[in-house]
C-alpha cells in the first residue's frame, strides 16, 4: 500500500508541473495574439513613483508577429523588438498572480524616451485591450509601472 501511495504522490507532482508549463505557454500565446492585433498606446508609465505618462502621449505602438516593434509619433518612427517569455527561473518576480512567470520584453536602441521602456517587464494583468506590466529595479528596489491600451 505504501508504494502505491508514493507512486500516486509522484504522479500528482509531475502533473502539476506540466500543468503550470502548459498554462504559461497558453498565456504567452494569448498575450502575443492580443498584442499583434491593432495599435496600442501607453496610458500609464510610472518610473519609480514619478508619473511620466505624458511623455508618450504622441506615440502609438505596433507589435508585429515577427517580434519587431514600431513606435510612431507625429514626427518620427522608431524600430525595436518585443517578446513574451516564460521567466519561471527569474528572481525578480514578486507578485502572486497566475502570470508571475511571464515576462514582456521590450527593447529599443534609440531615442532616450523609448530606451526608458527597454526592460523585461513582468505581466501583472492582461486582457484583449489592455496589458499592465511592472518591473522591480535590481539596483534600488523601486517599482516601475507600464500599461498599454489598445487604440
Amino acid at each position: 500500500m505504501v508504494p502505491l501511495l508514493v507512486l500516486l504522490l509522484l504522479t500528482s507532482c509531475n502533473n502539476d508541473d506540466d500543468q503550470g508549463e502548459n498554462t504559461n505557454s497558453q498565456t504567452i500565446e494569448e498575450i502575443q495574439n492580443n498584442m499583434i492585433s491593432g495599435t496600442w498606446s501607453i496610458i500609464l508609465y510610472n518610473d519609480s513613483g514619478v508619473d511620466e505618462t505624458s511623455d508618450y502621449n504622441d506615440y502609438t505602438f505596433t507589435f508585429n508577429s515577427n517580434g519587431s516593434l514600431l513606435a510612431e509619433s507625429s514626427t518620427a518612427s522608431y524600430s525595436g523588438t518585443w517578446s513574451v517569455t516564460n521567466s519561471s527561473n527569474s528572481n525578480d518576480d514578486n507578485n502572486s498572480s497566475q502570470d508571475e512567470d511571464i515576462d514582456f520584453n521590450i527593447a529599443f536602441s534609440t531615442p532616450d524616451i523609448l530606451l526608458e521602456l527597454t526592460d523585461d517587464w513582468d505581466v501583472e494583468t492582461y486582457s484583449p485591450t489592455r496589458i499592465e506590466l511592472f518591473d522591480v529595479s535590481g539596483g534600488d528596489g523601486t517599482t516601475d509601472l507600464l500599461t498599454f491600451q489598445k487604440n
